[in-house]
This record gives structure tokens, C-alpha cells and sequence, in this order.
């Protein structure tokens, strides 16, 4: 094996590390978010290992009891999901390592899943998403172009069902020249062109009005982003997450809305409204359609909790026993 006996364990392991990380932002081109993620999960790996097989360790002593092991040390204090996603990353790892000739063998591919109870997606109903897109307007203190970018952004997470991580990355020449479209560069750096909707165009339109007046007290601003901050920055994430939050709460008493809950809206919303599940696919930017499907499940939870509400059968059901229900009652008598 290539270095497998070069130098201690836990520094050639650090150095493949390295490499693999580069590999995957430079050649996979992978979100920097995945890459950080995957990178800390296996540095915690390489501390595992130097610590239960010491420097005197190969390469390929890594075997699936090991790798078993260090995912058992983390399970105590870890939800299933975060160690899927450590799995993941020992996983991909070792895939690169053995297309690369420094293992013969892959550990990690009989690696059992931890078994994950699938969240249905948060959403809010087209009134209360009214309400919330109305809140900057409303709001006396804050200056013009910061009230309209504020609209802006909450009719573009909604409205075009865009990440947030999206939102923030937007250029302006991004924007078509009839203002009827954006190109978006979504997840692995996939581009995708998203409808702006009539309100979003006139919300987007208004801010572009007032973006100028958006610069640091040197008169400077960031040339190319469509969203700034009120010196002139790019907008980050963190800075429309606590937005969205405010206007939740202001517009809606929804103080635990976060962005992604809008996008989520804008699906279920359309999937109520009749667009086809292949349609939210593309709109949305999923890689796999189950993850749209998601949205099938929220819809029929909302049909469920109407039909309770509303039809006298479901009503009338409620108000007397069945006769299966009587007899399991007087079999306990």
C-alpha cells in the first residue's frame, strides 16, 4: 500500500484526510458545508484511531471492528441522524481511498445504518405566509431599502422556494432580463433556473429601487451581490435566519420560523394547489424525488386533520363507539 508504513499512523492518516477534503471541494465540488462537516467527523476519526491502535498501527489494521467501535464511542450523545452523517463520511473516505490504491479492501461498506425516524417538513398555511410577507412593510423604524430588502428576501424563500444558502449567493446578474426568472447554483454546484412570482417580482423590483443606498460609511458596496446588509455587505445566512425569525414573529406569532420552513410552505402549498411531484422536483432542486415526496405526507396530515374537523361522519364517528370498540369494553369488564 502507498505510505501505509512511511511514517506513524495517525499522521498519514491525517494527510489522506487532507487530501480526500481537497478532493472533495476542488473535484467533487461539494458545498463547503459538507466539506467542514465531513472533515471534523473524520479528524474525529483520526484521534480515535491514533488513540485504540497507536503509532505503530497500519494502514490497513482500519477494519470494520474499528470503525464500529468509534461510531459505538459517539452514539451515547448523538441522534441517529448525526451518526449517519458520521458514517457517510467514514464511508466516502474509504471509497476514495480504495479507488486510490492506499487500501485494498473498504471497512466501511457492511457498516450497518442506524435505523432514523424521518421528520415531515415544518410548513406554515398560505394565510399565516401572508401575514410574514407583510411584516417588513409594516415596520416603522427600519430605513426604505432595508424594509424592501427584507420583502424581498421573505417573497424569495417563499415565493421561489429557494434555500437560504441559495438566497444569500445570489448575484445580480443572476436575474433574467424580463425579471422572470433567477439562475440558482443549488447543491453541488447544480444551476437551476426558478420562476419569480408576480408579488416576488414587484417585492424584488422595489428593493433593486433602493439597493444603492445600501453601502459602509465610505460610501462602499459589494458590486455584484443582489442582497446586502445595511453597510453594503453580501447578506449572510445567519443574518436571514434571524430575519425570518423576527418577521415570524411579528407577522404571525411564529417566533421559531426559520427560512427553510418557507420553502417547505411554498411545496406544500403548490402540491395542494395540483403541481405534479416531478414539477416540485425540478422547482425545488432535489436530487431524488423521495425527497419531494416528503411533502405527499404533510398534504395528507393536513386532508386527515380537515376531514376530522369538518365531515359529519368523522364527527358523528367521535361522538359514539363503534360496536367493536363496545365489545373490547365489555370483554374488560
Amino acid at each position: 500500500m502507498p505510505m501505509a508504513e512511511a511514517a506513524a499512523l495517525p499522521d498519514e492518516l491525517s494527510r489522506l484526510i487532507a487530501r480526500f477534503v481537497q478532493h472533495l471541494a476542488e473535484e467533487r465540488r461539494a458545498s463547503p458545508h459538507t466539506v467542514v462537516a465531513y472533515g471534523r467527523d473524520l479528524a474525529e476519526l483520526a484521534r480515535y484511531v491514533g488513540e485504540t491502535l497507536g503509532p505503530a498501527a497500519r494502514l490497513d489494521q482500519i477494519d470494520r471492528r474499528v470503525l464500529r467501535g468509534f461510531l459505538a464511542g459517539i452514539a451515547g450523545g448523538s441522534s441517529a441522524a448525526t451518526i449517519g452523517r458520521k458514517l457517510s463520511s467514514v464511508r466516502a473516505f474509504f471509497r476514495y481511498l480504495e479507488l486510490c490504491g492506499s487500501v485494498r479492501k473498504n471497512p466501511a461498506v457492511l457498516l450497518a445504518s442506524p435505523k432514523q425516524r424521518r421528520k415531515l417538513p415544518r410548513f406554515v398555511d398560505a394565510e399565516t405566509a401572508a401575514e410574514v410577507m407583510q411584516a417588513p412593510l409594516d415596520q416603522p423604524n427600519a430605513s426604505d431599502a432595508e424594509r424592501l430588502r427584507d420583502a424581498a428576501v421573505l417573497e424569495l424563500l417563499y415565493g421561489s422556494g429557494l434555500r437560504v444558502s441559495e438566497l444569500v449567493g445570489l448575484d445580480l446578474d443572476r436575474i433574467s432580463n424580463d425579471a422572470e426568472d433567477l439562475r440558482v447554483l443549488g447543491k453541488g454546484q447544480k444551476e437551476r433556473r426558478v420562476p419569480i412570482g408576480r408579488k416576488a417580482r414587484a417585492a424584488l423590483s422595489a428593493y433593486l429601487s433602493r439597493r444603492p443606498e445600501l453601502r459602509d460609511r465610505h460610501g462602499a458596496q459589494h458590486a455584484r451581490a443582489l442582497f446586502l446588509g445595511r453597510r453594503g455587505a453580501r447578506l449572510s445566512v445567519r443574518r436571514v435566519q434571524q430575519l425570518v425569525q423576527r418577521y415570524g414573529a411579528l407577522g404571525a406569532g411564529r417566533a421559531d420560523l426559520h427560512p427553510h420552513a418557507l420553502r417547505h410552505s411554498c411545496a406544500t402549498h403548490m402540491l395542494e394547489g395540483g403541481a405534479d411531484l416531478r414539477v416540485i422536483q425540478e422547482f425545488l432542486g432535489h436530487s431524488s424525488l423521495s425527497t419531494t415526496e416528503r411533502y405527499t405526507h404533510v398534504s395528507m396530515d393536513q386532508l386527515l386533520a380537515v376531514y376530522d374537523r369538518a365531515h359529519p361522519l368523522a364527527r358523528a364517528a367521535k361522538a359514539r363507539p363503534t360496536a367493536e370498540s363496545a365489545r373490547r369494553r365489555a370483554s374488560k369488564r
